[in-house]
């Protein structure tokens, strides 16, 4: 997508906004919000808490993903590799997650897990994420948990067990809770992928579903 073509997209409102996993595409804040400091903004909320990819401070590119959501699944096999190696080794901004389990049962404990995983060890955390996404089709409601823990406990430097006993206990839910509520005050539609664009700490736009890093690069203007 050139230029022009996403600054046409985005006066008309959400870009991107078809083809996600989930339900209403919705509206929330988008173009309409242009400008507004990434410190203010509610999706925002505590994110220097969150896990990320390269410093804050500049162009940040933060995701709500499911790791149920197959629209997830291919913006991570499709536009995160170009993230990592435009945006973030480059050096030109950073790739935040917030977790938004609504599409498939297993991605509820999948969330709590990956929470848990992250009170541990951040490694740890990307290395179970990556997992869900490569292996998706594998994970249920029934399994999801069993499977995690075999896992981290042969993959990562983490004890398998405890974080998923952590899972089951919620232990970490608030972290959990606190992803939702920040997609919940930004008005964000229930739908995944969300990808919320910051350029130099300004709110760009906003993109739901098929994300692609062209329009990811437009939008941040960045190669």
């Amino acid at each position: 997508m050139n230029r022009r073509r996403y600054l046409t997209l985005a006066g008309a409102g959400v870009v991107g906004s078809l083809a996600g996993c989930g339900g209403s595409s919705g509206s929330g804040p988008n173009g309409s919000n242009g400008g507004q400091s990434i410190d203010d903004h509610p999706a925002a909320a505590n994110l220097e808490a969150q896990p990320r990819q390269g410093d804050l401070g500049g162009n940040v590119v933060l995701a709500f993903e499911d790791p149920s959501c197959t629209q997830c699944r291919r913006f991570h096999e499709n536009a995160v590799p170009k993230i990592e190696e435009n945006i973030v080794d480059a050096g030109e901004g950073a790739y935040v997650v917030r977790t938004y389990p609504i599409i498939y049962p297993w991605g509820k404990p999948a969330t709590q897990a990956l929470e848990s995983a992250f009170a541990r060890s951040e490694g740890a955390f990307w290395a179970l994420f990556n997992h869900y996404f490569a292996e998706q089709g594998q994970f249920n409601d029934d399994n999801v948990l069993d499977r995690t823990e075999q896992f981290l406990t042969n993959s990562t430097d983490i004890d398998g067990s405890s974080v998923v006993a952590d899972a089951r206990n919620e232990a970490h839910d608030d972290a959990v809770q606190a992803d939702i509520t920040a997609a919940e005050d930004a008005e964000l539609p229930q739908q995944t992928p969300i990808v919320l664009l910051f350029r130099d700490g300004q709110f760009a736009t906003r993109a739901n579903g098929s994300v692609s890093y062209d329009l990811i690069a437009n939008a941040l203007e960045v190669n």
